[in-house]
């Protein structure tokens, strides 16, 4: 089953970085956070790769192109006068990545429109490339074969930093406390299963993948929800690259499930 992977955004929020790469090619513990989202599929079986590149995409092919090299230990022997390239060791991982120039300015919609021919008439995974999580791929496929709708998603209850205040009919505060999971309402954190179906509502470029497809396929009671309860968080802006680097760094990285 291949995996969809969205990663043509321009990353504005993270500016600092995204002026340089696209977004899902910054780095998490020397690797860029497509590659440790890629890891996570791979881990439960699931090596074939559609990208949907646009911002910057040369960066992307150019990673994949030159990873064998940067993962493998190599003589380059020029004594004969040409040049020798000999592979002694390769660490690379058994994937099939195709990526697609999806346009610079199409929406998330349009994207997936636009991979279809590399899809084909079969059932496909698709998540965001700026997200890590630790959710089991191999488990929320098999919810969606059991409910067998068009499709699936991952929702998570994010963790939130603000306090709490409990306020009585007089302004008065009478409570304060953290924010809790508890308090917030669930999100599409991604990591969806899509039947191929879903290309009959991506009309064009200008289509917005979370708004009348999904709306649509939801008004249908075709859209079902995987809840899960671990590890996920999204790169939005240096503060939250800083903090998944720190984690990364010191092996308390919960999205790292490979060994």
């Amino acid at each position: 089953m291949k995996v969809v992977i969205l990663a043509g955004g321009f990353g504005t929020r993270i500016s600092e970085e995204s002026q340089f790469k696209p977004k899902p090619m910054i780095e998490i513990g020397g690797k860029p956070i497509l590659w440790h989202i890629m890891k996570g599929y791979s881990h439960y079986g699931f090596n074939e790769f559609v990208i949907c590149a646009g911002y910057k995409q040369h960066v992307i092919k150019k990673w994949f192109a030159d990873y064998f090299l940067y993962n493998s230990d190599i003589t380059f022997d020029f004594t004969s006068g040409y040049s020798d390239m000999i592979v002694h060791n390769q660490h690379c991982e058994p994937w099939k990545v195709t990526v697609v120039d999806t346009g610079l300015n199409t929406m998330t919609g349009g994207r997936i429109k636009r991979i279809q021919p590399y899809v084909g008439n079969e059932t496909f995974m698709m998540t965001y490339g700026d997200a890590v999580c630790n959710v089991d791929v191999g488990r929320l496929l098999a919810f969606h074969r059991l409910h067998g709708k068009i499709a699936t998603l991952t929702a998570v209850l994010p963790e939130q930093s603000k306090g709490v205040l409990d306020i009585d009919e007089n302004n008065s505060v009478r409570a304060f406390r953290e924010k809790s999971a508890k308090d917030s309402a669930p999100i599409n954190a991604g990591y969806m299963v899509l039947g191929p179906q879903i290309f009959d509502f991506l009309k064009d470029d200008t289509t917005i993948f979370e708004r009348e497809p999904l709306e649509q396929v939801a008004a249908m009671s075709e859209l079902k929800s995987f809840i899960f309860h671990g590890f996920w968080q999204c790169m939005d802006s240096k503060r939250e690259m800083d903090m998944l680097e720190k984690m990364y760094a010191s092996g308390q990285a919960p999205w790292k499930v490979w060994q």
